[in-house]
């Protein structure tokens, strides 16, 4: 099934990717930006069995323009595959941008308690944690006009002192880390000769800095790092001083993931506050309410789609999501003035990114 918008701008296929993929022509897409399968079995999901495969990259390098970018999301375990992957149908690595973020949930087993478990010996509560589960949010000043920060407490876990001597020589010690960041690959299409001969002949192979600069008219160089504002994430940055450099002018233009953009290059200012280093790269979590109620387990927040979209599709432009999932992307590129293809195999998945759609009035 293919769904056209009524002036053709944007198509969502359900279908297999790697079929829909054969039936474009040569040379047809400015830029691939998506969120792929990381290949671990996520909920138990079986579309993400395998990151995707040689065949499919090379088809979705057979679609770019000479010189169109690929953005594509990946899990710390196999970002090594999913590059190697990209690189081995004909991409260009020219970069990794990771999303940070501080409301990971530690998948770690507690060894001191699996050995008491496997002894049958039972532990003795001795109080609850100070810690806990929930969700933090921290939007900081200067970047979306807002300086807020909320934080929902969860259940305090349960202390348990060890049983056994083995279990108490183990205390502590665990098997995993606090997921905190997605890796996104980023490749490019190559192509003969300069890149200032390919972008004048297909408008393709350069990122879109001055549309993408970061801070509150700071005009700071858009770097390989974004963060959701998390209160864990913003204190892992220094304290800044305020920048000197305002006779240069400021930039007019939208609010948007970094704060202003859109402005006249010419005169971008780095006038700033001070404060934290974290200002600079800001994009949250997305949540509940931009989920739209979607069913898919992965939504990305829509800013950061638009971003990672104007960072490298010219507006006009083709943008394609070979694993369009809830729809992100394929919003992020109609409101970034972009042509969009998406497709997904997932009937459920294809239904929320209709009604994604609909509730922002693109169809």
């Amino acid at each position: 099934m293919t769904l056209y918008h009524k002036d053709k701008s944007t198509e969502i296929h359900n279908g297999d990717c790697l079929e829909v993929l054969r039936s474009l022509p040569d040379c047809s897409v400015d830029a691939c930006v998506t969120d792929p399968p990381y290949g671990l079995a996520f909920m138990g999901k079986k579309w993400d069995y395998d990151v995707p495969g040689v065949e499919l990259w090379h088809e979705v390098l057979r679609v770019l323009k000479p010189g169109g970018h690929l953005l594509a999301f990946a899990g710390t375990r196999t970002q090594h595959r999913m590059a190697v992957r990209i690189e081995d149908a004909g991409f260009e690595i020219r970069d990794m941008i990771a999303w940070v973020y501080g409301s990971g949930f530690p998948k770690s087993l507690d060894v001191s308690k699996a050995i008491d478990k496997a002894a049958g010996a039972e532990r003795e509560v001795i109080g609850e944690s100070a810690r806990h589960v929930g969700k933090k949010t921290q939007r900081l000043e200067g970047l979306n006009g807002t300086s807020t920060f909320a934080e929902t407490p969860g259940m305090g876990a349960m202390l348990t002192a060890p049983a056994t001597e083995a279990a108490k020589q183990w205390a502590g010690w665990g098997t995993a880390l606090k997921p905190a960041l997605e890796p996104i690959t980023v490749a490019r299409k190559p192509f003969p000769g300069t890149v200032a001969e390919n972008v004048l002949e297909h408008g393709t192979g350069a990122m879109n800095v001055d549309g993408c600069r970061v801070g509150d008219e700071s005009g700071r160089f858009p770097a390989n790092l974004i963060h959701d504002g998390s209160e864990e994430v913003v204190g892992l940055f220094p304290e800044t001083a305020p920048a000197k450099m305002a006779d240069r002018g400021k930039g007019k233009g939208e609010t948007g993931t970094y704060g202003v953009y859109g402005g006249d290059p010419g005169v971008r200012g780095h006038d700033d506050a001070g404060g934290s280093a974290a200002r600079f790269f800001y994009c949250a979590k997305a949540d509940a309410a931009e989920r739209r109620n979607s069913k898919h387990p992965t939504v990305k927040p829509v800013a950061l789609m638009r971003y990672l979209v104007r960072l490298v599709c010219p507006a006009g432009g083709v943008v394609l999501d070979p694993f369009a999932g809830s729809g992100t992307t394929i919003e992020a590129a109609r409101l970034e003035h972009c042509r969009a293809i998406g497709i997904e195999r997932e009937a459920e998945y294809c239904a929320d990114i209709l009604e994604r759609l609909r509730q922002g009035v693109l169809f």
